[in-house]
């Protein structure tokens, strides 16, 4: 089994693949503060709960966007499941070509997503995910990542409210059915939710065209794949996307996991195996 960690600055979001097919996922709180231990407490309380052995863990994958977490992943994946972890970054094949001005800048998340959104629908295509931050990303049909935008998430402008404000609320982040509202709190989710649809829409009209002009053809249809926890929500007011696909980043950890499988090579001590990594030089 392959065991696949996404971590965001909000959550980490984990998922157990057997023979290149999702069995299970969970959706974890991310703690800075928390330690390796506590954390493989966590992971082994969920995998007795869906009747998993530890042992039967073969391979770590993890992409993280929060490097405090990074090494206490690290360190659970040795201690727990006796494996070095592969970790999304530089020298990591993925298929794609980058073309960001630095591409070690360009977030492992976003990668992953390009990657697996590629695979499954083609390009050219625009991938928005709707965490922490709201990101939108442009791939070409010849599977080029040539860059996109990132603005703040849902739930960063309603904090940003509530906290720079005397007398405004913190709110639940839904629709309230009008964008005309009569009390405080509905007006704050029109404000917030209609403006993130509004947000939304006009980016990816502009992102359309640029990637129209970027491949010189027109006649190519652009599609636009969602994901992120507010992704079905955002969708729900708003005909541009084509579709809301929730586990995208922890499929396409699995895939790029196939694409370096290979170059994983196993050394045998006595009773035990260890892993490690030996991949190409290479950015992306």
């Amino acid at each position: 089994m392959l065991l696949a960690f996404d971590v965001g600055n909000t959550n980490i979001v984990l998922g157990v693949f057997k023979d290149g097919k999702m069995i299970t996922n969970w959706r974890l709180e991310t703690d800075n503060n928390k330690s390796a231990d506590e954390y493989g407490m966590i992971v082994g309380q969920l995998f007795q709960h869906e009747g998993l052995k530890p042992e039967s863990v073969k391979d770590v994958i993890i992409s993280t966007v929060v490097p405090s977490v990074l090494y206490t992943l690290q360190h659970l994946s040795m201690k727990y499941f006796n494996r070095k972890a592969i970790v999304i970054g530089p020298g990591i094949k993925t298929g794609l070509v980058v073309k960001y001005d630095n591409p070690k800048q360009v977030g492992s998340d976003r990668i992953v997503n390009a990657v697996a959104a590629h695979s499954k629908y083609g390009g050219p295509l625009i991938i928005i995910d709707f965490g922490t931050a709201t990101t939108f990303c442009a791939v070409t049909a010849k599977a080029e990542y040539i860059g996109g935008s990132i603005a703040p998430g849902l739930k960063i402008a309603s904090e940003a409210l509530f906290e720079k404000t005397s007398k405004l609320p913190k709110v639940e982040l839904e629709e309230p059915g009008h964008v005309i509202c009569r009390n405080t709190i509905n007006s704050m989710q029109s404000g917030l939710v209609y403006g993130h649809m509004g947000m939304v829409d006009y980016i990816v009209k502009k992102m359309k065209k640029e990637l129209q002009d970027y491949s010189r053809d027109e006649s190519q249809e652009v599609k636009v794949i969602a994901t992120g926890g507010l992704a079905t929500m955002i969708d729900s007011g708003i005909d541009c996307i084509d579709h809301v696909d929730k586990m995208l980043t922890l499929e396409g950890l699995e895939m790029i996991y196939e694409k370096n499988r290979k170059n994983r090579r196993t050394e045998i001590k006595g009773d035990k195996e260890r892993r490690e990594c030996d991949y190409e030089e290479q950015i992306y």
